[in-house]
């Protein structure tokens, strides 16, 4: 591989890495139950918030359902995740099948 292929891997490789720290930093929410539950996420997926409305449930008859709520506002939330960094990451990945030893 030339010199100039390699500073042009090491200039891709270290945007990529910086791609990778904005979208950690990035903030995402999910919501489920008609926004009776929303939750907040960084890209991490570590989760920053949890929002519960608490008028829309009747404790501890409804358990399941809010339960089920949050699940479903937690997945909501990994797939937007999941998403924009599949977006991001996907346009550094664009066209390098065609290199010998390159995914």
């Amino acid at each position: 591989m030339d010199r100039n292929m390699m500073k042009k891997l090491q200039e891709m490789q270290q945007e990529m890495h910086k791609a990778q720290k904005e979208l950690e930093a990035s903030i995402f929410y999910g919501q489920a139950g008609g926004k009776t539950v929303e939750v907040e996420f960084n890209g991490a997926k570590q989760m920053h918030n949890l929002s519960i409305d608490q008028e829309a449930f009747d404790l501890p008859e409804d358990l399941e359902i809010l339960e089920d709520t949050i699940t479903a506002a937690v997945n909501d939330c990994m797939r937007k995740i999941d998403e924009e960094t599949q977006e991001t990451m996907g346009r550094f990945t664009e066209g390098l099948g065609g290199l010998p030893g390159m995914f």
